[in-house]
Parts: C-alpha cells; sequence; structure tokens
C-alpha cells in the first residue's frame, strides 16, 4: 500500500510541476499549491515504512519521468530518443530500489 502511496504522490508531483510550469488563473495555481500538499504529505507518511532515500529517489525518480512524458506527449516537446532511454533506466533504477528494499515489520 505505501508503493501505491509513493505512486500516487508522484503523480501529484507531476501535476504540481506542470502546474508551476503553465498555471495563469488564480484557481489554476489553487490546484497547484493543492497538488504540491498532496505530494508531500504522500511522500511524508510513506517515509514512516519506507526509508527515506529510497522513498525520495522513487519519488523524484518517478516525477521526473512523469514531467517529462507529458512535455512530450501533451505539451509538444520535441522527442528525444536520448531522453527516452534514459527515463527508462531511471525507471530501472526505481524498480530495483522497490525490489532492494524491505518495509518495516509495523507496515506489513
Amino acid at each position: 500500500m505505501n508503493w501505491i502511496k509513493l505512486i500516487i504522490g508522484a503523480c501529484f508531483e507531476v501535476a504540481w510541476v506542470i502546474g508551476l510550469t503553465h498555471a495563469t488563473h488564480l484557481w489554476e495555481w489553487a490546484l497547484t499549491v493543492i497538488a504540491i500538499t498532496f505530494s508531500f504529505i504522500l511522500l511524508l507518511n510513506v517515509t514512516k515504512q519506507i526509508p527515506v532515500g529510497t522513498a525520495y529517489a522513487t519519488f523524484v525518480g518517478l516525477g521526473t519521468s512523469g514531467v517529462t512524458l507529458v512535455d512530450f506527449l501533451v505539451f509538444g516537446e520535441p522527442f528525444n530518443v536520448m531522453k527516452l532511454m534514459l527515463i527508462f533506466v531511471l525507471l530501472l533504477g526505481v524498480i530495483g530500489l522497490k525490489l532492494a528494499t524491505t518495509e518495516t515489520e509495523e507496515a506489513k
């Protein structure tokens, strides 16, 4: 369950990074602040059971990958094979961290 919370938090991270870049109206800024709040609440929540380094690396890795993919798919950023390969390597690292990390007994 903690890994799912971390993935959801990373999705909110993608939302707020895009919001910081593209928000122009008050309600868009409000949604950006809400996304920032939820992303960090979820990150802080999962660090009670998952090591902080692993949680943060996963959070940032997924967020970075998500923002880059949204830039490609939604905002017309020029497609770059090298970026796509590096995202793949980053995601392999995130998967490796998940496989190598054990949750505390309390979390189980």
